[in-house]
């Protein structure tokens, strides 16, 4: 398990309201998976539980168990029964909620998988997972008591994959554990997986911050093989049987490549610790997603694969927004007018004094036009998470917004350094 933090990271933590706990007070070095669906459609959604188990690696932080950046569209809330405690907390986001801003959500109802991992607690807990309203806050969706030594509690182990470790920086409880699932690998091809596995690594720790973090993230790779060599793509009446089940066109967009298939995605991600999942895909075509502490997916052989796999971690490591706007994407009216988006590099400017005020020069105009002189600056540049007008991102150019920029802009940079810190302290 992570080592208990001794000293407050006061840049980071300061804000959370919480004093930090002793993780082996509450839980046990292992993980309790929380199966359920999220059902519902663009205006109502409901849980319903699927079932519990448990799992061998406890792959979250052991430094924070509450969670002090209040990121993500939902948050799991953890409480020990007998004291009414809060003892963990964690915010993720769901393919769910995104699917809830489509067309077809206005007129068809449907439930998703959904897997939320707790540490295996010690004594009876109960769990709260709260949804965040349309207006920003978050309210409670449906709660659960759960009793660790339940004969309902699945014991059965998950299958069998081989796993390597590609990085090994030393003991999981100090770092970033990302574990890499092979996607449309045959079982020959587990060789091209480590290759391309190491690439995107090295390929990461090239770019500001990883760098200054490179000795503290260890890299696993599970190789899971593929029947057929790739994806699913609806849009060239391709069908391949994969451990997870990945495609493109995901609501109806040839480039979003995801799956709903998440409970395969956690069973294969069980062989191994991870603290972030990532879904590697053996394909040429350009494509890829990223949800915020869900999962993470992209192709591994299109010639920008190694830019697509950095912007894809941005989401789901440091929960950051898209900046681009006017492509082809499913989603209609995703940041409401007068609600400040939580991703930490967009706002509406509804409550701008809670993002990068502080790391805007003095002189620079909100909003800043887009002149050369401003374009290598920090600022409030109109356009961003999909929409061109009332949403704002911090640069001109950024990793969040385009393929061609350098990197990743200094909001995005302090935003994943953030969460680095988080993970390896």
């Amino acid at each position: 398990m992570k080592k208990i933090l001794l000293l407050t990271i006061v840049l980071i933590y300061s804000t959370s309201g919480f004093s930090q706990l002793n993780y082996d007070d509450w839980f046990l070095s292992k993980a309790l998976r929380i199966d359920y669906f999220l059902t519902g459609d663009s205006e109502k959604q409901s849980i319903y539980l699927d079932g519990l188990s448990e799992e061998q690696f406890w792959s979250g932080s052991s430094n924070t168990l509450i969670d002090p950046l209040n990121y993500g569209s939902y948050k799991i809330v953890v409480k020990d029964k007998e004291t009414g405690k809060l003892i963990y907390s964690k915010g993720f986001c769901t393919l769910f909620q995104e699917w809830q801003t489509t067309d077809e959500a206005k007129i068809t109802p449907k439930a998703f998988e959904q897997v939320t991992r707790i540490p295996f607690p010690k004594k009876t807990v109960t769990v709260e997972f709260e949804a965040r309203r349309k207006d920003g806050v978050f309210a409670s969706l449906y709660k659960l008591e759960i009793d660790p030594s339940s004969i309902y509690i699945s014991r059965e182990l998950p299958s069998r994959y081989p796993v390597t470790q590609v990085v090994n920086n030393g003991d999981s409880e100090h770092m970033l554990d990302i574990a890499f699932i092979a996607e449309g690998y045959t079982s020959s091809q587990m060789e091209s997986f480590r290759r391309d596995v190491k690439r995107m690594y090295d390929y990461m720790i090239s770019m500001e911050p990883y760098n200054r973090f490179k000795d503290r993230i260890n890299i696993w790779a599970v190789e899971s093989p593929s029947e057929q060599a790739g994806p699913d793509n609806p849009g060239k009446n391709i069908w391949n049987r994969t451990p997870v089940g990945t495609t493109f066109y995901t609501f109806g967009t040839d480039r979003y490549l995801t799956t709903l298939k998440f409970k395969s995605v956690m069973d294969v991600a069980a062989n191994a610790p991870g603290d972030i999942v990532y879904i590697l895909v053996n394909s040429t075509e350009y494509g890829g997603g990223g949800v915020y502490n869900h999962y993470n997916v992209s192709t591994a052989n299109h010639s920008l694969s190694d830019k697509v796999f950095v912007h894809e971690f941005g989401h789901g490591l440091a929960g950051l927004g898209d900046e681009y706007f006017g492509s082809e994407v499913a989603y209609s009216d995703f940041y409401p007018k007068g609600v400040e988006p939580w991703e930490p590099n967009l706002t509406t400017l509804v409550n701008f004094d809670s993002k990068w005020k502080g790391m805007i020069e003095v002189g620079t105009p909100i909003p800043t036009p887009i002149d050369d002189v401003y374009k290598s600056k920090v600022g409030v540049f109109e356009g961003g998470g999909y929409a061109s007008k009332g949403v704002y991102r911090p640069s001109f150019n950024c990793r969040m917004r385009t393929n061609e920029a350098k990197g990743f802009c200094p909001v995005c940079v302090k935003a994943i350094e953030d969460v680095l810190s988080f993970y390896t302290k």
